[in-house]
């Protein structure tokens, strides 16, 4: 892996990955966005896993956003070069497995971003959320402006993203931007709960259900539902949905085959 700036666990079928530069706040920086990319691939090809956490050490921040010293002398090659592919962002938008955010403190900039790009975002009450870029001259770079309204809306995405504005946790969640807030030390209690419900079940369905649910933000009704028929069929063929079924019928827990 790209230095050691992520550190990775798997419990229960839960694979965590820790961004591990807290005297940076977990800034992004480009070592650290590809040491989060080879993590990301290493959970997406272990058949192990099940669902995956983000988080940031400490106790400050998940990722304060991005390390802005690299922005210093870059010019708009530089910076477009720089957000190439593979593109970290889309990289967990598009993994197959649930990824949740377990926001433990600073969301800003790529790390609000890095969140919205997750499938769940869970955060402590201490958590603080923004897309702050317009205080540099730039604007959101890593999905913010796509992701956000989405989300939220577009006139609460606007507001956000042209004043700056920094949200506590509470107001972040009255808005949809967080799905739980929880006291901070009861975070990762809750955060692996909600990530075991889940790596229970069988990994075929997750993966159906998710592309099934992402439809939605991406297609018209009609063109969704037809998506949705669609994968309700294909899920038919599966070795999970045998034993699902008749795991159901026989009264026992399924054996999934992730098939």
């Amino acid at each position: 892996m790209s230095e050691n700036f992520v550190r990775a666990g798997t419990e229960n079928g839960v694979r965590i990955l820790t961004i591990d530069r807290p005297e940076k706040m977990n800034a992004l920086a480009g070592p650290v966005r590809e040491a989060l990319l080879e993590a990301l691939d290493a959970a997406e090809g272990d058949d192990e896993v099940r669902v995956v956490v983000i988080t940031g050490a400490g106790e400050k921040a998940f990722v304060a956003g991005a390390d802005v010293g690299e922005f210093e002398g870059r010019s708009p090659v530089d910076q477009r070069d720089a957000m190439a592919s593979p593109n970290l962002f889309d990289r967990v938008w598009e993994c197959p497995k649930p990824t949740i955010a377990m926001i433990n403190g600073y969301a800003l900039g790529g790390g609000c971003e890095l969140a919205l790009a997750c499938d769940l975002r869970i955060g402590a009450d201490s958590a603080k959320l923004g897309q702050p870029e317009i205080r540099l001259g730039i604007i959101p770079g890593g999905g913010g402006t796509q992701r956000l309204p989405r989300l939220v809306g577009y006139g609460k995405a606007l507001q956000l993203i042209l004043s700056g504005e920094i949200l506590d946790a509470v107001a972040a969640y009255e808005i949809g931007l967080l799905d739980e807030v929880v006291p901070a030390g009861e975070l990762r209690e809750k955060t692996m709960a909600i990530a075991a419900a889940m790596a229970d079940k069988s990994p075929v369905a997750l993966a159906i259900a998710k592309r099934a649910v992402r439809a939605a933000m991406e297609m018209p009704l009609s063109a969704g539902l037809q998506h949705e028929r669609d994968l309700f069929a294909l899920a038919f063929s599966t070795e999970d949905k045998a034993e699902g079924v008749a795991a159901f019928l026989e009264k026992r827990r399924p054996e999934w085959k992730g098939r």
